[in-house]
This record gives structure tokens, sequence and C-alpha cells, in this order.
């Protein structure tokens, strides 16, 4: 129970990563809240953890401001402070060239990637510093360290960002005891690759990362004594290139 006593918060909680997150947490004694756009996909992962405390949910657009501040003043009467943020909300599109892609579209991707990201930050940072102690972990991708095609032009450029936002971040707030981490998945079986613009055929998703693994190495962040700061960690399949 290594994270006993602990809070987090986990935004695009409830599929994929972002549910194997809040497993994994509660698994550690943590106490566990998950939030997203869709209610019901949010009830049925939370009722997936069958321990007690209970996982909790919240609806929420990152995107909005206003959503995203009353979220956070719904946790801090749920949860109580927050020890832990994580910024797992994200999207990506299957049109993903400068050719295909309308400008709508890369609004889009930004507002939830990056600027959702940037949202949740500013509204757990206040109590984080008044503590001096927290840690925010932000879901970003390889696609955030290379661009490539495969991710496309509004979520690689989006990523890069995240990636920015959380070196930024944890340069201003070292000094607070707060540490920023972020995680850079490569291709994970999740429900976003259903947005891919050519399928993904079952032996693909057989050879690539599980949501488990990413929870994983998460989980190993989250575990590490406050004088531990992960800045950036890559995990991916054993086969896939990063070059």
């Amino acid at each position: 129970m290594r994270l006993q006593g602990k809070t987090a918060l986990i935004t695009g909680g409830a599929t994929g990563i972002g549910q194997a997150i809040a497993l994994a947490f509660a698994a550690e004694g943590c106490r566990v809240a998950i939030a997203g756009r869709r209610e019901e996909k949010l009830r049925t992962a939370a009722a997936a953890w069958k321990g007690d405390p209970a996982i909790l949910t919240h609806a929420v657009d990152v995107a909005d401001r206003a959503s995203v501040n009353a979220l956070f003043a719904w946790a801090a009467d749920a949860l109580g402070p927050i020890d832990i943020l994580v910024n797992n909300a994200g999207i990506n599109t299957p049109k993903r060239t400068m050719a295909d892609m309308p400008p709508e579209t890369w609004d889009e991707v930004m507002q939830i990637n990056a600027t959702g990201a940037y949202n949740c930050i500013y509204a757990v940072l206040p109590q984080m510093r008044a503590r001096h102690d927290g840690l925010i972990v932000n879901m970003d991708s390889v696609s955030g360290v290379r661009a490539s095609a495969l991710g496309g032009v509004a979520y690689c450029a989006s990523k890069f960002a995240l990636t920015a936002l959380g070196t930024a971040v944890a340069l201003e707030e070292g000094k607070n005891g707060i540490r920023v981490t972020s995680i850079c998945p490569g291709e994970v079986d999740t429900p976003i690759l259903e947005g891919r613009p050519k399928p993904v055929s079952a032996e693909h998703r057989a050879r690539i990362l599980r949501p488990e693994d990413i929870a994983a190495a998460v989980l190993m962040v989250a575990c590490l004594p406050p004088r531990a700061h992960v800045c950036e960690l890559i995990i991916k399949p054993t086969w896939q290139d990063f070059a």
C-alpha cells in the first residue's frame, strides 16, 4: 500500500491508460477520482475497482476553464488536497495531415491536449505550493519528442507543447517541492487507435503496449520519495523505432 494516505485526480480516466492508472493507484491505497467528458463511461470504469474506498467520478471538459474550475472545487470537498494530478485527457483525429485537416480540428486537438493540461495545472498549483509538495504527471507521447506522420500535425504539435509545458513548470516549481513528469509512450492498445486513418489489425494490437504497462511506469514515479524527480520517461514497444 505504497500510496496509502495519498490522493490522486486523473483526467481522461474513463478508458485505456487513465483507467489503468486509477486501478493501479487504488490498489496501492490511494484515494482516486477520475474525470472525463462521458459520465456513463466514468461510472463503468470506476466500478471495475471493487475495493474500498471507491473510485470517485466527476464530469469535466478540460478545454473549458469553467468546467475545470468546477472539477477542482468538487475535488477539494470529495478528495481534499490533491497529492497527484495525472493529465491524461487527450485526442487525435483521423485527418492528420496539413492537406486534410481543417483548422477547427487543429484548434480542438490543441485545446484538449495542451491547453486542457494547462488549465488543470493552473487549478492545482496553488494548493500544491501551499503544502510545498505535489506530483503532476502529464501523459505525453513519443510524438512529443519526435514528430512523425503517424501522430500527425496537430497531435505532434500539441504533445510537443505539453512536453515544454511540463518542463517549464518543473523548472519554476521545483523550489516549491512540486515535481512534473512527462510520460512519453509509444504505441498503446487503447480506444484512441479507433481514430487511426487506417484500421489497426488484431495482430498489430497484440504487439504494442498495454495500458497496464503505462500504469506501472506512472506508479513507479508516484511511489518515489519527494527528493526524486523523474523529468521524462519514454516507454515504447520493444520493436518500435525511436530515432
